[in-house]
């Protein structure tokens, strides 16, 4: 029997999704896990597994379109089944689905009706065919005329139906020939020159006192390619400078003594590949002294709101996670009564949800965190400057451990590891001095690192 592809809803926030690659086409084969399509809402991007096997019998929305959650998407049934009654639910108009033959030529489909807004795909027509059944690349008038006037094929484009060569391709390819005068074809081949693009486009005579060298003519459309941006990179970069353009930003920079953490992670590391407790990482412990040091300082804790400022009871903290798909910012809620181990599992749940595309939106949204960590110390970065998630008022940028030389107590100078620590935040909301404050607090948590660890105690 016919199944319905629904469109799943991604948190009790998400109205819509746009759908960015179909990975099936009518006619295919599916089997449950296989992948049927990938799909962004507008924090996080997702792909959608098959949930039953059979034939992918209809589409009903193409890569770009903007889909309403739990509206159906497309159909999986066995072949030849009537679907009608799900494309009727569907509210869609047409969409036979028609399959491909066992062998011989593919016949086209019957015409469909189609109303503008439901463009409903069903198995395209075959392409056109040559000699023995297989597509034909170039129209015999195309290729006779291309012979005739000596135009490279493989330099055309085609723009008949499913991308064939045709007549006027080849017409069209003779029109922007460069008209060159025989001296200047001369000169072309023996000194190498290129004709000026803008008389080419002219289509003016071009004589040999006219020729370039190829380095002065700018790149050809073909030398490069353009990529468009992913609705989730569009929607980074649109935070990014909304933040900066509706905030006044500041950020301060200092390094803690990191010799408690790198000691704590020396012994955790061996227990954790026993499995006797989690790989607690230093990412884990800078995480765990801000969220104590936040506990000590409420004011920074919070979201300028513009005519006030948000603060709350509990510390719920965003940390930044980078995926294929682009940086994603997961919270974990109400962290500051977690322990050290606690919040170690948690993060990593949280970024392999992210990692795996599963994360629930409404984890990643700004305002559900009261503070942000993000983390760049594994690019052996010193120092940088993070952004704020606004309304969020401050985030923290971790960078890498170095050596620097330190004044020890006793008056002597060591080289002892310490870890660079840039704290970004909003100066409509707090002074430099309470920044500062808190950073000092941080570090101390930092270098005082003394977390109850059971496993450390077994």
């Amino acid at each position: 029997m016919a199944e319905a592809v629904i469109m799943p809803r991604q948190g009790q926030s998400v109205e819509t999704c746009v759908i960015t690659q179909w990975h099936k086409n009518v006619g295919d084969p599916v089997e449950v896990g296989d992948l049927l399509f990938s799909y962004e809402t507008d924090k996080a991007a997702f792909d959608e597994e098959a949930k039953v096997a059979g034939t992918l019998l209809a589409r009903l929305y193409e890569e770009g379109d903007e889909v309403p959650v739990l509206k159906i998407v497309a159909v999986i049934g066995e072949k030849g089944e009537d679907i009608s009654a799900i494309l009727e639910e569907a509210g869609k108009e047409g969409g036979e689905a028609t399959e491909p033959s066992d062998g011989g030529e593919e016949t086209p489909p019957p015409p469909r009706k189609e109303t503008p807004h439901a463009p409903a795909e069903t198995v395209p027509a075959a392409p056109p065919v040559g000699t023995g059944g297989k597509p034909s690349a170039i129209s015999p008038r195309a290729r006779k005329l291309a012979e005739e006037r000596g135009v490279d094929i493989a330099s055309l484009t085609g723009t008949g139906p499913h991308g064939r060569i045709i007549e006027r391709d080849v017409k069209k390819a003779i029109e922007e020939r460069p008209r060159l005068t025989p001296l200047a074809k001369e000169k072309m081949e023996k000194d190498h020159l290129v004709p000026p693009p803008e008389k080419v486009a002219a289509r003016e005579r071009i004589t040999a006192s006219d020729l370039v060298p190829p380095e002065t003519v700018p790149p050809a459309a073909g030398a490069y390619r353009d990529v468009p941006l992913s609705r989730l990179r569009r929607l980074i970069a649109d935070g990014m400078f909304r933040s900066l353009r509706e905030s006044a930003q500041l950020t301060h920079h200092t390094s803690a003594d990191a010799r408690k953490m790198l000691a704590l992670r020396k012994r955790v590391k061996p227990l954790a590949k026993a499995g006797k407790m989690p790989d607690i990482t230093l990412n884990d412990m800078v995480s765990y002294a801000v969220i104590r040091a936040l506990v000590k300082h409420p004011e920074i804790n919070g979201h300028f709101l513009g005519d006030k400022v948000r603060l709350f009871n509990q510390v719920h903290l965003g940390f930044a996670v980078d995926t294929e798909r682009g940086l994603l910012v997961p919270v974990v809620r109400d962290a500051s009564l977690l322990t050290l181990e606690g919040l170690s599992i948690r993060m990593k749940e949280l970024a392999a949800a992210c990692q795996s595309g599963s994360i629930n939106p409404d984890l990643l949204a700004a305002e559900n965190a009261s503070f942000t960590v993000s983390n760049l110390g594994a690019f052996g970065i010193e120092y940088f400057t993070p952004v704020l998630n606004i309304p969020q008022i401050g985030i923290l940028g971790v960078n890498t451990i170095t050596l620097r030389p330190w004044q020890n107590d006793d008056g002597t100078v060591a080289f002892i590891p310490r870890i660079g620590l840039s704290l970004t935040y909003d100066h409509r909301a707090i002074d430099g001095a309470p920044a500062s404050r808190f950073l000092q607090t941080l570090c101390r948590e930092i270098e005082n690192l003394d977390p109850q660890l059971e496993g450390l105690n077994e």
